[in-house]
């Protein structure tokens, strides 16, 4: 949990140089030790992404009886109990942070024959959790919530669930895994149909377990009573977390960065096609396939970019990336405007409205509508921002401080370890100014 005690003194560095390893993939990490957890047999996880969210993960499934090694940093060993093997916690699972650990969890512990309770940390308990216990009630599930359906979480074991045929009312890859986890012990079929394709990082990764299931852009189809069998994942780098450094080397004068094998699913890179469409200079290189996800160098290099209308397309392929993609909007020449967004709203902080006010602090107008806004760029001065304790806030101002004026004081920072651990030491190492205030 963010206490507001850690800040951030950021300020231009030097050229952007070398060749960084990203940390793992933090949705595929979740989703290894969750499904390792319900396979039959040992599976190995290397890249596992040593963050709070993915370490709570993984604390959580020990609480459900699961014995997890950790021979070495970024490895785990995940010795699978069985489709029906999980038994009753004796306390509350604490998801720290983690709005997928929620989510996911929800739909597979609403087909458990114990009784849950999933409890988060101060930011994830103001996030709501309607969207996917109301689904999930259809299937037969029984889930209490707070008032205006937020954490925490209590689930009632013992229910029989049905399989359903449901569209989605918003596109949300984390609604949609928690109701397919629920199907694979619901009685009959169960389909998710999606306004916009989603991340398909569930269905991939159940093919790998030898889980039968239909799935293409927009639709994923399963039956219940299906076994999963143990194998071992490969976790690509994460794409996420490369964006900041993505961008950080475009806007900075004559930086390259090597970027390792990160992951490129589809359904994840809508900001690779934003910043190529700005101008961005970024290669792939040395493409292959870790357990059915698509990954490659990408080698980044400055070059000048300017302002475009974000296609509403490519927004549901983006909606993590939006602070940085702000950021290159920042030093890009004209405005560029977003629509589409208002799931940012209801991320760890309202990103729409953090990212606006931060930029606003450090001299930019920034025009800001209900489901989006327009960047109208300027060279940036120094001063202080809030980062609402949410780490993608924190890295983007981060990087955004690279090209500023002045130095750039970004508060309550704790949090980036969450999703990225070390993201200080790498970005010093290629040549930014950061440091603990």
């Amino acid at each position: 949990m963010s206490d507001g005690s850690l800040d951030w003194m950021a300020s231009a560095g030097g050229p952007l140089r070398g060749t960084l390893e990203i940390p793992g993939d933090k949705s595929v990490s979740h989703r290894s030790v969750m499904f390792g957890a319900l396979a039959d047999g040992v599976s190995t996880i290397d890249g596992f992404l040593e963050g709070e969210d993915t370490r709570a993960t993984a604390a959580i499934f020990s609480q459900l009886g699961v014995r997890i090694e950790t021979p070495s940093p970024s490895r785990r060993i995940v010795h699978g109990v069985g489709i029906d093997g999980l038994q009753a916690a004796d306390g509350a699972l604490d998801c720290g942070n983690a709005g997928t650990g929620m989510r996911l969890l929800a739909g597979l512990l609403a087909a458990q024959r114990f009784d849950s309770v999933l409890v988060g940390d101060a930011s994830l308990s103001k996030r709501p959790m309607r969207r996917v216990t109301e689904p999930l009630s259809k299937m037969g599930a029984r889930i209490d919530t707070e008032s205006c359906g937020l954490p925490p979480l209590r689930i009632h074991g013992g229910q029989a669930l049905t399989g359903i045929d449901y569209t989605l009312e918003v596109a949300s890859a984390q609604v949609k895994s928690a109701l397919l986890l629920a199907g694979l012990y619901a009685d009959g079929e169960t389909v998710v149909r999606e306004p916009h394709p989603t991340r398909d990082y569930t269905e991939r990764m159940l093919c790998a377990f030898g889980v039968d299931i239909e799935f293409s852009p927009g639709l994923a189809r399963l039956r219940g009573g299906q076994r999963l069998r143990a194998t071992d994942i490969a976790v690509p780098a994460d794409f996420s977390s490369a964006a900041f450094f993505l961008v950080a080397a475009s806007i900075v004068p004559a930086s390259e960065l090597r970027l390792k094998q990160v992951g490129l699913n589809p359904r994840r890179t809508g900001l690779l096609q934003a910043l190529r469409m700005m101008g961005a200079d970024i290669v792939e290189e040395n493409p292959s396939t870790h357990g059915g996800e698509p990954v490659a160098d990408l080698v980044v290099r400055h070059a000048p970019l300017h302002g475009i209308e974000v296609p509403e397309a490519l927004v549901p392929d983006m909606i993590d990336e939006f602070p940085a993609l702000f950021i290159a909007a920042a030093h890009a020449q004209g405005a560029t405007v977003v629509r589409g967004a208002a799931e940012l709203r209801v991320k760890e902080s309202d990103r729409l409205a953090a990212m606006a006010k931060g930029l606003r602090a450090l001299g930019l107008q920034v025009d800001e509508t209900p489901d989006g806004g327009t960047i109208h760029p300027a060279e940036l001065q120094g001063g202080v921002v809030d980062s609402q304790g949410d780490h993608r806030i924190a890295m983007a101002f981060a990087v955004a401080a690279q090209r500023a004026r002045g130095e750039v004081r970004i508060g309550d920072v704790a949090n980036v370890a969450t999703s990225f651990p070390g993201f200080d030491v790498l970005a010093r190492g290629a040549g930014c100014g950061l440091a603990e205030a």
